[in-house]
Protein backbone atom coordinates (compact mmCIF):
# COMPACT_ATOMS: atom_id res chain seq x y z
CA UNK A 1 0.00 0.00 0.00
CA UNK A 2 1.54 3.09 -1.00
CA UNK A 3 1.80 6.35 1.69
CA UNK A 4 0.93 9.48 0.12
CA UNK A 5 1.39 12.97 2.02
CA UNK A 6 -1.07 15.51 0.46
CA UNK A 7 -0.04 19.05 0.66
CA UNK A 8 -3.65 20.67 0.75
CA UNK A 9 -6.10 18.22 0.24
CA UNK A 10 -9.70 19.77 0.37
CA UNK A 11 -10.58 21.53 -1.97
CA UNK A 12 -10.84 21.41 -5.85
CA UNK A 13 -7.69 19.64 -7.01
CA UNK A 14 -6.62 18.76 -4.03
CA UNK A 15 -9.57 16.83 -3.15
CA UNK A 16 -9.67 15.39 -6.42
CA UNK A 17 -5.93 14.17 -5.85
CA UNK A 18 -7.15 12.85 -2.33
CA UNK A 19 -10.22 11.27 -3.49
CA UNK A 20 -8.24 8.89 -6.15
CA UNK A 21 -6.12 8.00 -3.91
CA UNK A 22 -8.09 6.44 -1.23
CA UNK A 23 -10.06 4.39 -4.18
CA UNK A 24 -6.64 2.86 -4.73
CA UNK A 25 -6.85 1.72 -1.23
CA UNK A 26 -3.75 4.09 -0.39
CA UNK A 27 -2.57 5.02 3.06
CA UNK A 28 -3.26 9.27 2.91
CA UNK A 29 -2.23 11.82 5.18
CA UNK A 30 -3.62 15.76 4.49
CA UNK A 31 -1.57 18.53 5.60
CA UNK A 32 -3.79 21.38 5.47
CA UNK A 33 -4.71 24.43 7.53
CA UNK A 34 -8.33 22.87 8.81
CA UNK A 35 -10.51 25.24 6.83
CA UNK A 36 -12.28 22.74 5.00
CA UNK A 37 -13.04 19.12 6.42
CA UNK A 38 -11.49 16.26 4.44
CA UNK A 39 -13.40 13.16 3.18
CA UNK A 40 -13.23 10.40 5.17
CA UNK A 41 -10.73 8.12 5.15
CA UNK A 42 -7.57 10.18 5.28
CA UNK A 43 -5.35 11.21 8.64
CA UNK A 44 -5.68 14.44 9.10
CA UNK A 45 -3.06 16.93 10.45
CA UNK A 46 -3.09 20.81 10.80
CA UNK A 47 -1.14 23.59 9.93
CA UNK A 48 -0.20 26.91 8.15
CA UNK A 49 3.04 27.17 5.68
CA UNK A 50 2.82 30.71 6.16
CA UNK A 51 3.43 30.79 9.93
CA UNK A 52 6.67 30.43 11.90
CA UNK A 53 6.41 26.81 12.35
CA UNK A 54 4.28 25.75 10.68
CA UNK A 55 5.22 22.37 9.31
CA UNK A 56 6.01 21.39 12.91
CA UNK A 57 2.94 18.43 12.52
CA UNK A 58 5.19 17.17 9.69
CA UNK A 59 8.61 16.41 11.95
CA UNK A 60 8.38 13.15 11.62
CA UNK A 61 6.79 10.24 9.12
CA UNK A 62 7.54 9.09 6.41
CA UNK A 63 5.75 8.70 2.89
CA UNK A 64 6.24 7.12 -0.46
CA UNK A 65 4.63 10.12 -2.36
CA UNK A 66 4.22 13.67 -1.83
CA UNK A 67 1.83 15.60 -3.71
CA UNK A 68 1.77 19.53 -3.10
CA UNK A 69 -1.00 21.83 -4.82
CA UNK A 70 0.68 25.27 -3.36
CA UNK A 71 0.47 28.49 -5.32
CA UNK A 72 1.50 31.12 -3.42
CA UNK A 73 4.77 32.24 -2.31
CA UNK A 74 7.22 29.58 -3.30
CA UNK A 75 9.16 29.53 -0.12
CA UNK A 76 6.42 27.57 0.62
CA UNK A 77 7.19 25.04 -1.27
CA UNK A 78 10.88 25.31 -0.69
CA UNK A 79 10.31 24.68 2.94
CA UNK A 80 8.79 21.59 2.78
CA UNK A 81 10.26 19.64 -0.06
CA UNK A 82 13.69 20.46 2.19
CA UNK A 83 11.92 19.13 5.33
CA UNK A 84 10.72 15.68 3.39
CA UNK A 85 13.69 15.45 1.08
CA UNK A 86 15.08 12.57 3.15
CA UNK A 87 11.42 11.31 4.18
CA UNK A 88 9.91 10.86 0.72
CA UNK A 89 10.21 8.74 -2.21
CA UNK A 90 8.88 10.90 -5.07
CA UNK A 91 7.29 14.53 -4.92
CA UNK A 92 4.51 15.71 -7.26
CA UNK A 93 4.24 19.67 -7.42
CA UNK A 94 1.34 20.76 -9.31
CA UNK A 95 1.99 23.62 -11.01
CA UNK A 96 0.99 25.50 -14.28
CA UNK A 97 1.58 26.09 -18.19
CA UNK A 98 1.32 30.05 -17.02
CA UNK A 99 5.33 28.96 -16.53
CA UNK A 100 6.05 29.25 -20.06
CA UNK A 101 7.13 32.95 -20.84
CA UNK A 102 4.15 34.92 -23.15
CA UNK A 103 4.12 35.08 -25.81
CA UNK A 104 4.62 31.33 -26.88
CA UNK A 105 3.45 30.11 -29.99
CA UNK A 106 0.78 27.62 -30.96
CA UNK A 107 1.98 23.99 -29.74
CA UNK A 108 4.27 24.52 -26.83
CA UNK A 109 6.00 21.79 -25.40
CA UNK A 110 7.97 21.23 -22.21
CA UNK A 111 11.30 22.43 -23.51
CA UNK A 112 9.77 26.16 -24.50
CA UNK A 113 10.67 29.26 -22.48
CA UNK A 114 9.78 29.53 -18.87
CA UNK A 115 8.74 32.65 -16.57
CA UNK A 116 11.95 33.65 -13.93
CA UNK A 117 10.97 32.63 -11.01
CA UNK A 118 13.23 31.96 -7.41
CA UNK A 119 12.41 29.77 -4.48
CA UNK A 120 13.43 32.10 -2.16
CA UNK A 121 10.70 34.53 -3.33
CA UNK A 122 7.62 36.04 -1.29
CA UNK A 123 4.21 35.93 -3.26
CA UNK A 124 4.69 37.94 -6.42
CA UNK A 125 2.83 36.71 -9.44
CA UNK A 126 0.69 33.82 -10.42
CA UNK A 127 3.22 32.36 -13.12
CA UNK A 128 6.64 33.42 -11.13
CA UNK A 129 4.84 31.66 -7.88
CA UNK A 130 4.31 28.46 -9.61
CA UNK A 131 7.72 28.72 -11.36
CA UNK A 132 9.66 29.20 -8.10
CA UNK A 133 7.70 26.46 -6.99
CA UNK A 134 8.92 24.35 -9.54
CA UNK A 135 12.96 25.07 -8.37
CA UNK A 136 11.58 24.07 -5.44
CA UNK A 137 10.93 20.86 -5.53
CA UNK A 138 13.30 20.49 -7.98
CA UNK A 139 16.26 21.27 -5.50
CA UNK A 140 15.31 19.04 -2.68
CA UNK A 141 14.28 16.24 -4.63
CA UNK A 142 15.79 16.39 -8.25
CA UNK A 143 14.63 13.80 -10.74
CA UNK A 144 12.34 12.61 -7.79
CA UNK A 145 10.36 15.68 -8.35
CA UNK A 146 7.61 15.52 -11.21
CA UNK A 147 5.73 18.70 -12.16
CA UNK A 148 2.41 18.50 -13.51
CA UNK A 149 1.59 21.68 -15.67
CA UNK A 150 -1.80 21.94 -15.81
CA UNK A 151 -3.74 24.18 -17.79
CA UNK A 152 -7.44 24.89 -17.56
CA UNK A 153 -8.60 22.61 -15.19
CA UNK A 154 -12.76 22.34 -14.38
CA UNK A 155 -15.20 19.35 -13.31
CA UNK A 156 -16.74 19.08 -9.44
CA UNK A 157 -15.39 20.63 -6.58
CA UNK A 158 -14.15 23.71 -8.87
CA UNK A 159 -14.15 27.07 -6.95
CA UNK A 160 -13.13 29.01 -9.71
CA UNK A 161 -16.86 29.69 -11.01
CA UNK A 162 -15.87 28.68 -14.67
CA UNK A 163 -17.45 25.34 -15.56
CA UNK A 164 -20.25 26.05 -12.98
CA UNK A 165 -21.29 29.74 -14.16
CA UNK A 166 -21.83 28.36 -17.93
CA UNK A 167 -24.36 25.31 -16.35
CA UNK A 168 -26.22 27.98 -14.47
CA UNK A 169 -26.59 30.43 -16.95
CA UNK A 170 -27.83 27.32 -19.41
CA UNK A 171 -30.16 26.05 -16.82
CA UNK A 172 -31.52 29.55 -17.04
CA UNK A 173 -32.66 28.99 -19.94
CA UNK A 174 -33.71 31.53 -22.79
CA UNK A 175 -31.07 32.91 -25.87
CA UNK A 176 -28.00 32.31 -24.39
CA UNK A 177 -24.67 34.22 -25.61
CA UNK A 178 -22.50 31.60 -27.05
CA UNK A 179 -18.87 33.32 -27.78
CA UNK A 180 -17.83 31.60 -31.39
CA UNK A 181 -16.19 30.36 -33.72
CA UNK A 182 -18.49 27.83 -32.38
CA UNK A 183 -15.86 24.76 -33.76
CA UNK A 184 -12.99 26.59 -32.08
CA UNK A 185 -10.80 24.35 -29.80
CA UNK A 186 -11.07 24.31 -26.44
CA UNK A 187 -7.74 22.67 -24.00
CA UNK A 188 -8.96 21.86 -20.79
CA UNK A 189 -8.94 18.88 -18.32
CA UNK A 190 -11.29 16.95 -16.15
CA UNK A 191 -9.77 17.65 -12.45
CA UNK A 192 -10.44 13.70 -11.86
CA UNK A 193 -8.55 13.20 -15.01
CA UNK A 194 -5.45 15.58 -13.65
CA UNK A 195 -5.78 13.40 -10.61
CA UNK A 196 -5.63 10.17 -12.07
CA UNK A 197 -3.20 10.72 -14.16
CA UNK A 198 -0.61 12.75 -11.87
CA UNK A 199 -0.77 9.47 -8.86
CA UNK A 200 -0.22 7.09 -11.69
CA UNK A 201 3.15 9.03 -13.04
CA UNK A 202 3.96 9.70 -9.85
CA UNK A 203 3.77 6.29 -8.74
CA UNK A 204 5.59 5.05 -11.47
CA UNK A 205 8.08 8.12 -10.25
CA UNK A 206 8.47 9.92 -13.60
CA UNK A 207 10.07 13.30 -12.80
CA UNK A 208 10.74 16.64 -14.77
CA UNK A 209 8.00 18.70 -16.40
CA UNK A 210 4.77 17.74 -18.29
CA UNK A 211 1.83 19.41 -19.92
CA UNK A 212 -1.18 18.12 -18.52
CA UNK A 213 -4.19 19.03 -20.24
CA UNK A 214 -6.43 17.77 -23.13
CA UNK A 215 -4.86 17.25 -26.63
CA UNK A 216 -6.02 20.23 -28.85
CA UNK A 217 -9.14 18.91 -30.60
CA UNK A 218 -10.60 16.69 -27.62
CA UNK A 219 -13.32 19.58 -27.01
CA UNK A 220 -14.54 22.87 -28.66
CA UNK A 221 -16.46 25.47 -27.71
CA UNK A 222 -19.99 24.21 -29.14
CA UNK A 223 -18.84 20.81 -27.91
CA UNK A 224 -19.06 22.25 -24.36
CA UNK A 225 -21.66 24.87 -24.56
CA UNK A 226 -23.93 21.93 -26.06
CA UNK A 227 -23.37 19.91 -23.52
CA UNK A 228 -24.49 22.84 -20.64
CA UNK A 229 -27.52 23.21 -22.70
CA UNK A 230 -28.24 19.62 -22.82
CA UNK A 231 -27.60 18.18 -19.08
CA UNK A 232 -29.40 21.56 -17.33
CA UNK A 233 -32.17 20.95 -19.50
CA UNK A 234 -33.39 24.22 -19.25
CA UNK A 235 -33.88 25.18 -23.05
CA UNK A 236 -30.81 27.74 -23.58
CA UNK A 237 -31.36 28.94 -27.13
CA UNK A 238 -27.35 29.10 -27.89
CA UNK A 239 -26.78 32.55 -29.85
CA UNK A 240 -22.88 32.34 -32.04
CA UNK A 241 -21.60 35.88 -31.35
CA UNK A 242 -18.93 36.85 -33.65
CA UNK A 243 -15.74 37.69 -31.20
CA UNK A 244 -15.46 41.00 -33.23
CA UNK A 245 -18.81 42.24 -31.79
CA UNK A 246 -17.92 40.67 -28.40
CA UNK A 247 -15.35 42.97 -28.31
CA UNK A 248 -17.64 45.77 -29.54
CA UNK A 249 -19.84 45.16 -26.54
CA UNK A 250 -16.64 45.70 -24.20
CA UNK A 251 -17.07 41.92 -22.83
CA UNK A 252 -14.04 40.69 -21.39
CA UNK A 253 -12.67 37.24 -22.65
CA UNK A 254 -11.75 34.71 -19.69
CA UNK A 255 -13.88 36.74 -16.96
CA UNK A 256 -17.10 37.50 -18.27
CA UNK A 257 -17.09 34.88 -20.81
CA UNK A 258 -15.92 32.02 -18.64
CA UNK A 259 -13.04 29.50 -20.09
CA UNK A 260 -13.56 30.98 -23.99
CA UNK A 261 -10.48 33.34 -25.29
CA UNK A 262 -10.85 35.10 -29.06
CA UNK A 263 -8.25 33.54 -31.60
CA UNK A 264 -5.19 35.37 -31.54
CA UNK A 265 -2.07 35.25 -29.17
CA UNK A 266 -3.48 35.06 -25.86
CA UNK A 267 -5.52 31.89 -27.60
CA UNK A 268 -2.39 30.35 -28.79
CA UNK A 269 -0.26 30.55 -25.59
CA UNK A 270 -3.14 28.89 -23.45
CA UNK A 271 -4.90 26.57 -25.51
CA UNK A 272 -2.59 25.06 -28.19
CA UNK A 273 -0.38 22.91 -25.75
CA UNK A 274 1.42 20.20 -27.06
CA UNK A 275 0.33 17.42 -24.62
CA UNK A 276 2.27 14.58 -25.97
CA UNK A 277 4.31 13.57 -23.73
CA UNK A 278 1.81 13.40 -21.20
CA UNK A 279 -0.21 11.04 -23.52
CA UNK A 280 2.67 9.16 -23.79
CA UNK A 281 2.86 8.50 -20.69
CA UNK A 282 -0.72 7.70 -20.45
CA UNK A 283 -3.20 10.87 -19.89
CA UNK A 284 -6.15 9.85 -21.95
CA UNK A 285 -9.20 12.66 -21.00
CA UNK A 286 -13.33 12.34 -20.61
CA UNK A 287 -15.95 13.56 -23.01
CA UNK A 288 -16.93 16.42 -22.35
CA UNK A 289 -20.56 15.25 -21.90
CA UNK A 290 -19.50 13.43 -18.90
CA UNK A 291 -17.84 16.60 -17.32
CA UNK A 292 -20.66 18.90 -17.79
CA UNK A 293 -22.77 15.94 -16.53
CA UNK A 294 -21.44 15.03 -13.34
CA UNK A 295 -19.96 18.73 -12.40
CA UNK A 296 -24.09 19.72 -13.20
CA UNK A 297 -24.48 17.25 -10.83
CA UNK A 298 -22.19 17.99 -7.96
CA UNK A 299 -23.62 21.81 -8.13
CA UNK A 300 -27.46 20.56 -7.74
CA UNK A 301 -26.11 19.06 -4.48
CA UNK A 302 -25.05 21.95 -3.21
CA UNK A 303 -28.37 23.87 -4.30
CA UNK A 304 -26.59 25.21 -7.34
CA UNK A 305 -24.19 27.70 -5.57
CA UNK A 306 -20.49 26.20 -5.90
CA UNK A 307 -17.77 27.51 -3.24
CA UNK A 308 -15.85 30.49 -4.71
CA UNK A 309 -11.47 31.30 -3.71
CA UNK A 310 -11.39 34.61 -2.39
CA UNK A 311 -8.26 35.12 -4.38
CA UNK A 312 -10.53 35.00 -7.89
CA UNK A 313 -12.70 37.37 -9.26
CA UNK A 314 -16.71 36.15 -9.85
CA UNK A 315 -17.29 34.85 -13.26
CA UNK A 316 -19.72 35.49 -15.79
CA UNK A 317 -21.54 38.21 -18.25
CA UNK A 318 -23.94 40.63 -16.22
CA UNK A 319 -28.27 39.43 -17.64
CA UNK A 320 -28.62 42.81 -19.04
CA UNK A 321 -25.02 43.59 -20.94
CA UNK A 322 -25.62 39.86 -22.11
CA UNK A 323 -29.29 40.80 -23.60
CA UNK A 324 -28.33 44.02 -24.44
CA UNK A 325 -25.06 42.10 -26.85
CA UNK A 326 -28.30 39.63 -28.48
CA UNK A 327 -30.44 42.53 -29.30
CA UNK A 328 -33.04 41.49 -26.89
Amino acid sequence: MKKLLMLGGTEFVGRALTDDALARGWDVTVFHRGHHAPPPGVRAVHGDRTAPGGLDALADGAWDLVVDTWAHAPTAVRDAARLLSDRAGHYTYISSRSVYAYPAPSGTAEDAALVEGSPDAGSTAYAEDKRGGEIAAVDAFGDRALLVRAGLIVGPYENVGRLPWWLNRAARGGPMLAPGPRDLPLQYIDVRDLAHWTLDAAEAGLGGPYNAVSPVGHATTGSLLEACAAVTGGGAELRWTDPAAIEAAGLEPWVELPMWLPPGELYDFMMTADVSKAVAAGLTCRPVEETAADTWAWLRSLGGVAPHRPDRPMKGVDAEREAALLGL
